[in-house]
């Protein structure tokens, strides 16, 4: 059976070059403001190990739904200019979670005795 388990939005952005600290300065305004949007469930702002100026920002949502309704305030755009000022490329995609496991208690099942055997022998 597939679980529903709400929205994710994930945004691919490449900073200009020198504007980390503006664009984290940016997200930390952003992210306090968005936190009491009814429907969001969380975020995160990732950097790439391989390029810094490579960045990911995750965005949970309840629903589609609850997304879509931020996303056309005149509040989200205004919040969101100063950190799209520092990005010299974007790209979005959304997804329809269908299954989450993290911080759930209980996902993870201990490897079958034979198999764990077979390791140590």
């Amino acid at each position: 059976m597939t679980e529903k388990a709400g929205f994710r939005v994930l945004f691919l952005l490449t900073l200009k070059p020198g504007a980390q600290e503006r664009f984290l300065a940016a997200y930390e305004a952003v992210r306090w403001v968005v936190a009491r949007v009814p429907g969001h469930l969380g975020d995160q702002v990732c950097q790439s190990t391989e390029d810094p100026e490579e960045w990911l920002l995750t965005s949970q949502w309840r629903s589609a739904e609850d997304f879509l309704a931020w996303e056309r305030t005149p509040e989200h755009r205004a919040l969101a200019a100063p950190m799209l000022a520092a990005v010299a490329r974007r790209r979005s995609q959304r997804y329809v979670v269908r299954h989450d496991t993290v911080g759930r208690t209980g996902t993870r099942r201990a490897e079958p005795a034979a198999q764990t055997a077979d390791l140590e022998g």
